[in-house]
């Protein structure tokens, strides 16, 4: 069965036998394909081996392997039913420090800022304004310098390491913004 379309006001969409999950995006996954599917960066294969709770070992409807299913009931086990922290982080395999951060951002964001995030920056950090500020001045000064030579200078301005590559396409980018 195709999955279903998602109109866009629709931000999650769970099923009752959760055949389908909403994955933020746009993008719908079938309960199969994430069974298949290997583990992605930063997720170990024995994650949902870690869940000790025995709601998630006797129900069909939970499912180990759902990362914000397993973090909501880990956190709504110590908000409703008063369980210590410790013993709930530990159920369902997590440190304290795991618990009190879902915790903040389940109270911050809701269920959504439960769904685990690409790692890494997420914007340009080396080349910043300042930076590029820099880029053009030396550019408007001798148009000769090439990605290599302004590298060099970076460096030796700011010290950064910054690769040639990101040098070649943030001048891109700023020459498709230039009217």
């Amino acid at each position: 069965m195709p999955p279903p379309m998602v109109p866009k006001s629709v931000k999650y969409l769970l099923t009752l036998r959760r055949k389908y999950i909403y994955i933020p995006h746009g993008k719908i996954q079938t309960i199969r394909s994430k069974v298949t599917s290997p583990p992605r960066e930063g997720q170990s294969q024995s994650s949902s081996e870690k869940v000790a709770d025995p709601l998630f070992a006797t129900s069909d409807f939970f499912d180990t392997r759902d990362l914000v299913q397993v973090k909501y009931e880990m956190v709504r086990r110590v908000q409703v039913d008063h369980q210590p922290v410790s013993s709930s982080a530990t159920a369902f395999g997590f440190s304290r420090p795991s618990f009190y951060q879902a915790q903040a951002r389940l109270e911050s964001g809701g269920l959504a800022a439960l769904v685990p995030q690409k790692p890494g920056p997420r914007r340009r950090h080396k080349l910043d304004a300042e930076v590029m500020t820099f880029l053009q001045k030396l550019r408007l000064e001798n148009s000769s310098l090439r990605p290599p030579d302004l590298v060099g200078r970076i460096r030796e301005r700011f010290g950064r390491s910054v690769h040639v590559r990101s040098v070649e396409r943030a001048l891109a980018r700023q020459e498709k913004k230039r009217p």
